[in-house]
């Protein structure tokens, strides 16, 4: 029995099951789903078929490599869209993934936000309260005014 240290990592096990990487393979995947979603895999899908008929069509009997009902051809689409599917799936939980942090974050953003709004309110309300308690400049003059309007008038 050997004895594990806990200061060093562990040793590497041997696994039967292939080693894969879930982020890279989420990007692949994104990157995939986000071609599929293009007009020019469109346009390549449809030279594609298009060759493909013509040739079995119009190629001689000796290089026609699927004849008329194209089976192997529906063949390769389905086996196309059978993986397609899947990848747009998991590219779409993806960005479902990133949507639900970015909103988290939104939350909290407006959250503080709100909370700096309501403690600049409070101190706006303050201010305009001490304000209406010290005398202005405008104040000032007026009742100076006055008085030197009664001083005026004893004399």
């Amino acid at each position: 029995m050997t004895i594990e240290r806990l200061d060093q990592p562990r040793a590497l096990r041997r696994s039967l099951r292939p080693h894969y990487d879930p982020e890279a393979f989420g990007r692949l995947s994104e990157r995939i789903a986000r071609f599929l979603g293009t007009a020019r895999f469109i346009v390549y899908m449809t030279v594609f078929v298009a060759v493909w008929v013509i040739w079995n069509i119009a190629a001689p009997a000796s290089l026609k490599f699927d004849p008329y009902p194209f089976i192997f051809l529906t063949l390769m689409l389905s086996l196309q869209a059978s993986y397609a599917a899947p990848l747009i799936l998991l590219a779409q939980n993806r960005q479902d993934d990133r949507d639900r942090v970015q909103y988290e974050q939104d939350r909290e953003v407006a959250e503080r936000n709100q909370a700096e709004i309501e403690y600049l309110t409070r101190e706006i309300a303050g201010l305009r309260l001490a304000l209406n308690e010290v005398a202005t400049r405008d104040y000032l003059r007026s009742e100076l005014g006055h008085l030197l309007e009664e001083l005026k008038e004893r004399h």
